[in-house]
This record gives structure tokens, C-alpha cells and sequence, in this order.
């Protein structure tokens, strides 16, 4: 099998790579041009090949052994540090075929990222880099074929420089086969235990990039943000969530409300097979800068038996999105711990809504379908709609590193630089006591000194309520205060002096190359002991002026002092400046930078502009029954001169009352029914039928039979009565049956079928009623008499009271 499939993945190979041109002959491609089979007429590579090393590999997420056809499974190709490639090329062929027919390839790729990734103008079931560059990592999607394709094999090949990496068997191809129907329902998950020893502890951070300025369409600009994340380190033996399965109803209330409570209530009734419960605080909005707002970020632990991790956040408002990871598993075939993991995400729909946008009405899926990744061709008012079928932009992103380890370690690979890096301790962080149901933003930078001496003064920092989930958990205070003293003042060394503001640096000490400057301060106020101060009045640093002293490079001057920064509150930007002294003496242009740009954040800017009030209590709901919306309000407090303000002034969220009352409805009333009786007095019914029935307090059904008095000649007495009755009965069949001659000569082109049986009676008492119909047997397409028709019939039946 390996032989027939290393000539076409280097034949893919060619096409892709064109800094490998100069390995091609002008025999290569004539024989190519020649060529006749699918994909064929792409080149051969001729450049250098290598086997047997373990920098690159190709990973299926959750690495299954079995795929479940048309589920849809994430492909990672990925180098170990340092190592990277520039180019490669990912196929997937069905067990033993060579691949120069369409019909040998098996399932379809989805493009994730087309800055990273395409699909082969010459190849189209191939995917290749989008431009050749130095990468460590590419995404795709790979659906699985239909059922009865068998085992497929996913293989990847890589270029780094003009060395063509190519596997048959190992890190670069994936064998991957059809599930069984026997084990229908069995998770896809491996069932290879981890043997890594000890535990290993992680921080996760999660990143969101869904704005209005990378997802403009009907982009929700009010209501936009991530709920809590939620999920946990478990076991193989437990699946928070999985494409291709089904959205348990902590998933759904996640999925369609942005509730992690039922989730979390799913897993902890999973204790045996939970190490660790994921939580961190909902973003409200969904985006911010990561100087304003830190990116959201929780720590968990894993070990031997729980090495999984998965978690999921609803992208709010939708009818029932996501992103989250799917069991991760963090322990390596080496028997260590992963260090670091990068996953880009996009969307998933859970199955359960219906819906096609951001805010669309609810409306469950019934049946309630599978889970599955969303794409670009779902529905044309989605907000990831393409026409051309494009890739799903990027909604977020996910690292999860190692943070620590604790026990002893069996890896079977030596610890390197990174993992030793990796298990310094962290720095204590400071105490946050912040109840989760508080969202604040950011702390301010701190407000300056109110001493200006060597005298104890304070400073302020301030923070705003976002959002207060639990009217019922107090929220902290929005102001902190710390005590300091003016500048030059120090508490650490017992110092008292009062200190001048640095001077400007002093020039570098060479014109070219690395040398020195220093820059001085001054006493501005000594001890009143008359101590000597011990506070250092001068500071020197190294400088770099001119890097290249060459005859092509430029002589610059030093950099001058920053302007002033651009905004007179929170971030800015400011400058400087610097002079040409000499251009090159080789006569070349001078290709040095005169200008040079940063952020700036004004710390005397404490102020937050936005001072709003609490919110108010939630509005009723939009509707009397069943599901609706309800909205709150807050005012802005703070004065506008003190800058515009972003935050929303207004949140909306879905409520649910009883179920709307359904009230009875009725079919029209049926004709009359024939008299009951043939002479005399008697009575004819007439009924309907109920098409929908009262529910949750709805109106209760009306009678459904109605009887009315009839009256037919008296009725003769007398031993001939009997005889009377049978000869009036033959005269009526007669009569018809003359009638329906007369019909059949008037109208030759019209023939009837005989009457059929009559059907049920409606009802087991009380009246019901009974039909048989007549049907057009032939008609004559020239013929246009309208009495050429179905017939139909009723009588009573079943009178007797119930």
C-alpha cells in the first residue's frame, strides 16, 4: 500500500512548492504532460527525501481509530519546536488505492483559515499552503465518506527548504476506519490509557475574536458576548461533548441561554471521572483590547486516569452556538505531559435551535440533530454565509500551557529547556475575592500620589460594575486606595529624601555601534535627622546607535525625547524623532527610520468616564406565554466631557412563561344524515370532529353531534305493510338504476366505478355517521360535461345513546 501511495503524495508534492523548481527536469514534465490519470498532471519532485524522524506529525482531534461516516473530525499538522516547514500537502485516500483516480479519495476537506491553507488549483481534493512561509502548525476539517468506503488513510507530506518529508508509515499518516454498526454509539475517543506519572497543572486562556469589525454581518452590537466557560479534566469513560453526538441538556441550556449551571451540575454528578471543574467569568462584550479587558483564563489539573479536557461558551446571542475543545487529551505516547496547545475555533451549531441568526426567534430541532462544526454555505442569512463556499472566519482562539508538575515524572523523553521553564513556579497572584457573579471591568492605573513631600499620602484606582448576575451576592467596592508618598521617596530603605525628576539621558558615548549614557537627579529635600541620603541620584544604561558601521549604512543621531502622548486620558500614541547625520558613503539611500511610534497610557487619567448606575430589575416578559424577552436598563452617571462611553446601557436575555393556552378547534359540520326511519317520525345527525384539543387551559370542545327532528309519510298498517315496503324498495332501485343509464347515455365519454364499502362509523355511540364514494372510472379528455365526477354519500349510524 506505502508504495503505491509515495508516488502520488510526491506528484501533489511538486505542484506546491515552488521553491523546489530547480529540482524539476524538463523529462518530468513531458512525462507529465503525458500523463492521463486524476491529478496526474502534477509534477514530480526531485528534491531530497527523508524518513524516519519524529519532528512533524498529523493528528486527527480525540485521535479515534474509527470515523463515523459524514461526521466531521479537525486535522492538525504540526512541527515540534524549533523545527517548522514551509509547504505541504494533505490527501486522503482510500485503503490500497494509488490515488490517479478521482473516485480513489475519500471524504472532503474544509478549508479553516485560507491565509494558511487552499486547495490545489491542478488537485482540488488535495489541500496545500496558501503562500510558502515558515509555519509550525495548519487546521482543516476533514468529513468522513459515506458508509461502505472502509479504512482511509490521511497522509501528509512537508517541505522545509527543498527537503520533502514523506512517511508511510508513522507520524505523517493516519489510518483511520469505518465504525462498525455493531458499536453504533461507541465514543470515537481512544482507548489507549495514558502512562504518564504524577499530575500536571494548566492554565487555559481563552481568546475571542468575534467583532463587529472581523464579523460584520448583522453583527448584534448590544447584546454581543461569551457566557461562563464551562467544562473539566475527566476520563476517557466521560464525554462533556463530541461532534457527531447529541447535546445533553446541560450542553443545550449552555448552547441556547449562555447557563453553565445544568452543565455544571452534569458534571460533578461525574465525580469518579472529573478531576477538575473549568470556570471562568462571562465577557460582556464579547470584545475588548487585552489593555483594557485581560483575556478570560482558568487553572485545572490533570493525571493518569483523567487526561481529557474539554469546555464550551456560547457565542451570545445565537440559537444554539459554540466553541469549546472535545477532549483534549494533555498526556503524550512519550508518557509526559504536552507543554503547550494553540487551537484556533469556530463555531458549532448544538442541534437543538433551528435558528439561522444571531437573533433569531427559538425554534427547537425536532428531531434534535447531531452536533457538527457550522460553515459558510448553511443558510443564506446566516451570518457565515458564502456563496462561494469559503472558510469560517476564526471566532476565537484557546491556549492551554503547562503550568506546573507535581510528583514524580516517568516521561520517556529527556525534559528539555522549555519543560524546565515551563515548571518554574508561578508568581503568587493576589488574592481576587471577587464573588463570579460580579463582572467589573479593568482596575485604572493609579491615580498620582496625594503627597508631593516625603509625607505618607494615598492613591486611588477605580473599576466598574459591568454586570451584577446575583442581585442576592453583594459586589465589592469599585475603589481601591493604597498608601505612598511623593517622588523620590521611598519606604523600602528607610529613605527620606526628596527627589528632583530624572534629567534627559545624556548622549550615547560612540557615533556608531554600542556604547553608554547616563542620566542624573538631585536632592531636592534632605533628611531632617541629617542622614546622608541612600537614594541613587545617577543611573546608566547600555545604547545602540548606527547597528551597521558600514560603508553602505547610514550615521543617524540618537533618538530624541518622546512627544507628548497623543490623548489627555487612557491610551494614546507618542513619538520621536531623530536626524540623518551622514547618508551612505557608497552613494546608496539611507534606509534608517527617522521616526518611531508607541502606545502611551496617561496614568494621571484615573477618571473612569463611565460611572453608571446599578441595573434596573429585569422587564416582564415580551409575551403573556411561553418563550419571549426581557430587558434591563442602566443610566450613565458620569459627565460626557469626561469621554464617550462604550459600555451598553442596555441587555436583553430570553425568559420562558407557562405554555400558551391552545383552545379547541373543529372541523365544519357534516351534511345532514338520512332520516332513521321510513315513514313517520324520526331524527336525522349531522357531526364534526375535533383536529386539535384543548391543552394547557384552553377552551373546552363544543358538542360534535347535533340531532334534528324529521317526519316521513304516515306509516300504513295493516299484514301488506311488509310486502308495501319491499315492492316501494325494488321501485327505488329501479329508478336509480335508471337514472344512472340515462347519465351513461347522456354522458357516453363519463365511467364510474360501483359504489365502494362504507367506512367506519365515526363514533361507537351517540350518532356517528358513515361515507362510501363513487369514483370516475374513464373520462374522455375531449369530454366537458361537469356532472363527470367523484360521488360521495353519508348515512347514520351508531344512534343509540352512549
Amino acid at each position: 500500500m506505502g508504495a503505491h501511495l509515495q508516488p502520488l503524495a510526491l506528484r501533489l508534492l511538486a505542484l506546491t512548492f515552488p521553491l523546489v523548481a530547480k529540482g524539476f527536469s524538463d523529462e518530468t514534465l513531458e512525462k507529465a504532460a503525458k500523463s492521463e490519470g486524476y491529478c496526474s498532471r502534477i509534477l514530480r519532485a526531485q528534491g531530497t527525501r527523508r524518513e524516519g524522524y519524529n519532528e512533524f506529525s498529523l493528528r486527527v482531534e480525540g485521535d479515534p481509530e474509527f470515523y463515523k461516516p459524514g461526521n466531521s473530525y479537525r486535522v492538525t499538522l504540526s512541527a515540534a519546536t524549533p523545527a517548522y516547514f514551509r509547504g505541504f500537502t494533505l490527501i486522503a485516500l482510500k485503503e490500497g488505492k494509488e490515488g490517479d483516480k478521482e473516485e480513489d479519495h475519500a471524504g472532503t476537506f474544509q478549508i479553516i483559515d485560507e491565509e494558511e491553507t487552499q486547495f490545489m488549483s491542478n488537485c482540488p481534493v488535495a489541500v496545500t499552503e496558501s503562500t510558502p512561509r515558515r509555519r509550525t502548525r495548519i487546521q482543516v476539517f476533514w468529513t468522513a465518506p459515506p458508509t461502505g468506503t472502509g479504512c482511509v488513510i490521511l497522509k501528509a507530506s512537508i517541505v522545509q527548504k527543498r527537503i520533502i518529508y514523506f512517511q508511510d508509515e508513522g507520524s505523517l499518516t493516519k489510518k483511520i476506519c469505518e465504525q462498525d454498526s455493531a458499536s453504533e454509539g461507541v465514543t470515537d475517543k481512544p482507548i489507549l490509557d495514558c502512562c504518564a506519572c504524577g499530575t500536571a497543572k494548566y492554565r487555559l486562556t481563552f481568546y475571542g475574536n468575534w467583532s463587529e469589525k472581523t464579523h460584520p454581518k448583522d453583527f448584534p452590537r448590544r447584546t454581543n458576548h461569551w457566557s461562563a466557560i464551562i467544562g473539566s479534566s475527566h476520563s476517557k469513560n466521560y464525554i462533556l461533548w463530541e461532534y457527531g453526538g447529541y447535546a445533553s441538556e446541560g450542553v443545550k441550556q449552555v448552547a441556547e441561554l449562555g447557563s453553565p449551571v445544568k452543565m455544571e451540575e452534569e458534571i460533578r454528578q461525574q465525580s469518579d471521572e472529573v478531576l477538575t471543574v473549568i470556570k471562568a467569568k462571562a465577557q460582556w462584550p464579547a470584545w475588548q483590547p487585552l489593555n483594557v479587558r485581560a483575556a478570560p483564563s482558568a487553572e485545572f489539573s490533570v493525571d493518569r486516569h483523567r487526561h481529557l479536557m474539554s469546555f464550551l461558551t456560547m457565542l451570545g446571542p445565537s440559537p444554539d452556538w459554540n466553541v469549546g475543545l472535545s477532549a483534549e487529551d494533555l498526556c503524550t505516547k512519550d508518557c509526559g505531559w504536552v507543554q503547550k496547545v494553540v487551537q484556533d475555533l469556530i463555531p458549532w451549531d448544538a442541534g437543538t435551535d433551528s435558528g439561522v441568526t444571531y437573533e433569531s426567534p427559538n425554534k427547537p430541532t425536532v428531531p434534535q440533530e447531531k452536533i457538527r462544526p457550522l460553515t459558510s454555505l448553511d443558510h443564506p442569512q446566516s451570518p457565515f454565509y458564502d456563496p462561494e463556499g469559503g472558510s469560517i472566519k476564526l471566532v476565537a482562539r484557546v491556549v492551554i500551557e503547562r503550568i506546573a508538575r507535581k510528583g514524580e515524572q516517568c516521561n520517556i523523553v529527556p525534559d528539555n529547556i522549555d519543560d524546565i521553564v515551563a515548571d518554574l513556579a508561578p508568581e503568587e497572584k493576589e488574592e481576587d475575592d471577587t464573588p463570579e457573579t460580579c463582572i467589573y471591568s479593568n482596575w485604572s492605573p493609579w491615580s498620582a500620589c496625594s503627597s508631593s513631600t516625603c509625607e505618607k499620602g494615598k492613591r486611588m484606582r477605580q473599576r466598574m460594575l459591568k454586570a451584577q448576575l446575583d442581585l442576592s451576592v453583594p459586589c465589592p467596592d469599585t475603589q481601591d486606595f493604597q498608601p505612598c508618598m511623593g517622588p523620590g521617596c521611598s519606604d523600602e530603605d528607610g529613605s527620606t529624601c526628596m527627589m528632583s525628576d530624572w534629567i534627559t539621558w545624556s548622549p550615547c558615548s560612540v557615533s556608531c555601534g554600542m556604547g553608554t549614557r547616563s542620566r542624573e537627579r538631585y536632592v531636592k529635600q534632605f533628611p531632617e535627622d541629617g542622614s546622608m541620603c541612600k537614594v541613587p541620584t545617577e543611573e546608566t544604561e547600555k545604547c545602540i546607535v548606527n547597528e551597521e558601521c558600514s560603508p553602505s549604512s547610514c550615521l543617524v543621531t540618537e533618538w530624541g525625547e518622546w512627544d507628548e502622548c497623543s490623548a489627555s486620558c487612557g491610551t494614546g500614541m507618542k513619538r520621536r524623532h531623530r536626524m540623518i547625520k551622514m547618508t551612505p558613503a557608497d552613494g546608496s539611500m539611507c534606509k534608517a527610520e527617522t521616526t518611531e511610534a508607541e502606545k502611551c497610557m496617561m496614568p494621571e487619567c484615573h477618571t473612569i468616564p463611565c460611572l453608571l448606575s446599578p441595573w434596573s430589575e429585569w422587564s416582564d416578559c415580551s409575551v403573556t406565554c411561553g418563550k419571549g424577552m426581557r430587558t434591563r436598563q442602566r443610566m450613565l452617571k458620569s459627565a460626557a466631557e469626561l469621554g464617550d462611553c462604550n459600555e451598553e446601557l442596555e441587555q436583553a436575555e430570553k425568559c420562558m412563561l407557562p405554555e400558551c393556552p391552545i383552545d379547541c378547534e373543529l372541523t365544519e359540520w357534516s351534511q345532514w344524515s338520512e332520516c332513521n326511519t321510513s315513514c313517520g317520525k324520526g331524527h336525522m345527525i349531522r357531526t364534526r370532529m375535533i383536529k386539535i384539543e384543548p391543552q394547557f387551559g384552553g377552551t373546552a370542545c363544543p358538542e360534535t353531534v347535533q340531532r334534528t327532528k324529521c317526519r316521513v309519510r304516515k306509516c300504513l298498517r295493516g299484514p301488506g305493510m311488509e310486502k308495501r315496503r319491499w315492492k316501494e324498495a325494488r321501485e327505488k332501485r329501479r329508478s336509480e338504476q335508471a337514472k344512472k343509464n340515462l347519465d351513461s347515455e347522456q354522458y357516453p365519454a363519463c365511467r364510474l366505478k360501483p359504489w365502494t364499502a362504507w367506512t367506519e362509523c365515526s363514533t361507537l355511540c351517540g350518532g356517528g355517521i358513515q361515507e362510501r364514494y363513487m369514483m370516475v372510472k374513464k373520462r374522455s379528455k375531449s369530454t366537458q360535461f361537469t356532472s363527470c365526477k367523484d360521488k360521495k354519500e353519508l348515512r347514520a349510524c351508531n344512534v343509540h345513546p352512549c
